[in-house]
């Protein structure tokens, strides 16, 4: 399977050109970028050609796409890619409005191609056991659920609303909400959320709290920032606490790691020595293109964690509950 990288304005592109290449019998055959400095050196770096124009790469002999350019232009690189029988894995958050991932979903529906949203927590193995104690009733009936995602703020066009559609609630709620979805097969149907800026000087919200009730009463909070500093050993985390009639799952999906003092980099870090979920998304959107069966993580899964964030906003600035429709 050969594939092409649409863009390496996210900051995961870098990831996912390296674990592409991790696949067995898979390659990574061409990046397009309209940044065609940043898009050279991401080709000369990952061995593969450059192509500065869109068509001409659609047009190559390549299976799929993975998309990651700023958040705004996921529907239209979507939609060329589709046209031209590509299938694609979509950085998240999938789009920056609902008409935009409905469209988006609607155009790969009608082209038959695969589209798949990327959250890779899915494929961390505390995220996967958790999910497989849910199902098996280990902890009775799930109550409640107490979810983190706080990082580092990412800067550029990441604070501008225009490209990316919101600040950290846009970039870090849709993450666990998929979890939360995942986990109990129950979708959100009202947020209450208040969302500021406290951390940063930038013209964005870098901070929030959500409180969200499921299907059947199950409520939810979540903490999705930008509140670690530049000294953090990692990017952030992702972190849930699951209670259940019967007892209560921890969740640290970036907890297996041994943390290192560097002295020559005057900072701690840590060594991350389980499966790199990035490496499972891309490996698994590989295996569902090639057998031909859809994919784990759909374009309405990117779709309905969306929703809530958007939710989130509107929630915020009305100062009240709002439900979902």
């Amino acid at each position: 399977m050969e594939i092409a990288i649409l863009s390496f304005a996210h900051l995961h592109a870098w990831n996912y050109a390296q674990q592409v290449r991790q696949v067995p019998d898979t390659r990574l055959a061409a990046i397009w970028d309209d940044n065609a400095e940043r898009g050279w050196q991401a080709a000369q770096a990952s061995g593969c050609l450059f192509e500065p124009d869109l068509d001409k790469l659609l047009a190559m002999d390549i299976q799929a796409v993975i998309v990651t350019a700023e958040n705004v232009r996921h529907k239209d690189l979507v939609l060329k890619a589709a046209a031209a029988g590509k299938h694609i894995l979509c950085e998240k958050p999938i789009a920056t409005t609902v008409s935009d991932a409905e469209t988006m979903i609607a155009a790969c529906r009608k082209a038959g191609v695969q589209l798949m949203t990327a959250f890779p927590v899915r494929y961390s193995p505390p995220a996967i056991r958790a999910k497989q104690a849910i199902e098996a009733g280990r902890i009775g009936e799930v109550l409640a659920i107490k979810g983190a995602n706080r990082g580092k703020m990412p800067g550029g066009w990441f604070t501008d609303k225009a490209m990316a559609g919101g600040g950290a609630v846009m970039d870090h709620t849709v993450h666990v909400v998929d979890l939360i979805r995942w986990f109990l097969n129950k979708e959100i149907v009202s947020v209450y959320a208040e969302v500021g800026t406290r951390f940063h000087e930038i013209p964005i919200d870098d901070c929030g709290m959500l409180t969200m009730e499921l299907e059947g009463g199950v409520f939810a909070t979540l903490d999705p920032s930008w509140s670690r500093p530049p000294v953090y050993p990692t990017w952030g985390d992702v972190t849930l606490e699951i209670v259940g009639t019967e007892g209560t799952i921890s969740v640290d999906a970036f907890g297996q790691n041994i943390d290192l003092y560097n002295n020559e980099a005057k900072a701690p870090s840590w060594e991350n020595y389980a499966s790199v979920m990035n490496g499972g998304l891309v490996a698994d959107f590989v295996r569902c293109c090639t057998e031909n069966r859809p994919v784990s993580i759909t374009g309405e899964d990117g779709l309905r964690a969306l929703e809530v964030a958007l939710l989130a906003y509107e929630s915020a600035a009305k100062g009240e509950v709002v439900y979902r429709k």
